[in-house]
């Protein structure tokens, strides 16, 4: 084999490589395969009245938020702010997940397992064959600047049952409790935030109230680094559709993995 054949077939495979490294398949995923991967552990939270109940005056569905399936298929997170303080037991109201997409969507009931209120969390459980269940991560190697995205449902039902994602990075860690203009405007909740402060994730990442819940997820794999839990309001919760401030705070996994345990 002479210098310059040698030197074309070296080359050749130099070329080979780099298209191959460069490829989607030598590669992370692509962020729609992603969203699809992700998109049928999404469910919402509400409650739900019978079909047939008389003399009911409210809607039989209320959304309240997002979830995600974790564990065995059939546990659920999201907010503890999401899970509403009282059911109409007497009428025979439940809480209730919605899973499936559009028409096809429809109802389980569910019962509320565990409660970390203090890291706005909770743990559902419903009956019945197993959802696809996400990965957990460690939320603790989330660096700023990391790419992100969640899926949720930003505005309820108003859109229907499909699942929104949105994405963005991770701008700060940051302190649970954020600073406050007046300390008149330091609520208890806020007050014991400042005695027992956790670090949160600050969201470049628009998102709207119904997102409460929402899994957060590296891009890339689709493994959930945190739960988002609130949404910055500039001015009213009137304005967030016109005028979304941008700015979203995400509970980290680790939490997640405690309630778990």
């Amino acid at each position: 084999m002479t210098g310059d054949t040698l030197c074309k077939n070296l080359a050749l495979t130099i070329f080979s490589f780099l298209l191959w490294a460069i490829s989607p398949v030598a590669g992370a995923a692509s962020l729609p395969d992603v969203i699809d991967s992700i998109r049928p552990s999404i469910v919402g939270v509400g409650t739900l009245y019978p079909s047939r109940q008389p003399n009911r005056k409210n809607d039989p569905v209320a959304y309240r938020g997002t979830g995600f399936v974790v564990g065995n298929g059939r546990q659920i997170i999201t907010n503890a702010h999401v899970i509403p303080e009282e059911i109409d037991t007497k009428n025979n109201q439940t809480l209730a997940i919605f899973v499936g997409r559009g028409a096809q969507g429809r109802a389980h009931p569910a019962r509320v397992v565990k409660r970390d209120d203090e890291h706005d969390l909770a743990l559902l459980e419903i009956d019945g064959a197993a959802l696809p269940a996400l990965q957990l991560g460690d939320s603790n190697t989330v660096r700023e600047g990391q790419s992100v995205a969640l899926t949720g449902f930003p505005m309820g039902m108003v859109l229907g049952l499909y699942p929104v994602t949105h994405t963005g990075i991770v701008s700060a860690i940051t302190p649970v409790a954020r600073p406050m203009e007046n300390a008149r405007n330091l609520d208890p909740v806020q007050l014991k935030r400042l005695r027992d402060r956790y670090d949160v994730f600050q969201l470049d990442v628009v998102a709207y109230p119904g997102n409460s819940g929402s899994p957060v997820y590296d891009v890339a794999s689709g493994v959930v680094v945190g739960v988002l839990n609130s949404v910055f309001v500039k001015e009213s919760r009137e304005t967030m559709l016109e005028r979304p401030s941008g700015i979203s705070y995400a509970i980290p996994a680790i939490y997640v993995h405690a309630l778990l345990d």
